[in-house]
């Protein structure tokens, strides 16, 4: 009978360790980008009843152009896990500040064709960060830096003064600073 219980027991847990790594990836605030899992066993996680004031400095570049960066789609997935803590998207302040070599993941697909031979895709997931909330602010020095004008960028997109400027001027605000 022992034994009986103790090959029940095995059986069960490698049923649920086969069920938790064959979940499927989830989006409660950026639909579509930055899939996320559960994770039962965690002991910590963000609060549904707080508001979270985020820049991300992101200057990290594709390592493909014709490819969604993984590092755009990493400002989804930090949405993302918020969201599946609870916290509404109007709990999440978030403004992400592109400058350097991620400045051509907010190129139109023009500009990105010309450029790339390839559409740009990382404009669908920047138009559903900015459904979710997301406030996409370019950095006006990389873009003349660059030969980039204004009208060489996505619709969404926002031009700010420089990153610099922008940093200085959000993190004395309270808003926590990542840099991808």
């Amino acid at each position: 009978m022992k034994r009986l219980f103790s090959s029940v027991c095995f059986c069960v847990t490698i049923l649920a360790t086969q069920l938790s790594l064959a979940q499927e990836a989830r989006y409660p605030l950026v639909k579509g980008y930055g899939g996320i899992y559960e994770v039962p066993e965690a002991t910590e996680s963000p609060s549904p009843n707080s508001d979270y004031y985020i820049l991300v400095d992101l200057s990290t570049g594709a390592a493909d152009n014709a490819e969604i960066s993984r590092w755009v789609d990493n400002v989804a997935r930090l949405m993302n896990l918020h969201g599946l803590a609870g916290v509404s998207k109007e709990r999440m302040h978030v403004k992400v500040v592109v400058h350097g070599g991620a400045i051509f993941t907010v190129l139109n697909n023009e500009e990105s064709n010309r450029r790339f031979n390839t559409d740009n895709p990382n404009i669908p997931v920047y138009e559903a960060l900015e459904e979710a909330g997301v406030e996409v602010l370019v950095c006006g020095q990389s873009l003349h830096a660059r030969g980039i004008k204004t009208s060489d960028l996505y619709p969404g997109a926002n031009v700010a003064l420089s990153a610099l400027t922008t940093l200085t001027t959000y993190v004395p605000k309270g808003y926590t600073l990542l840099k991808f």
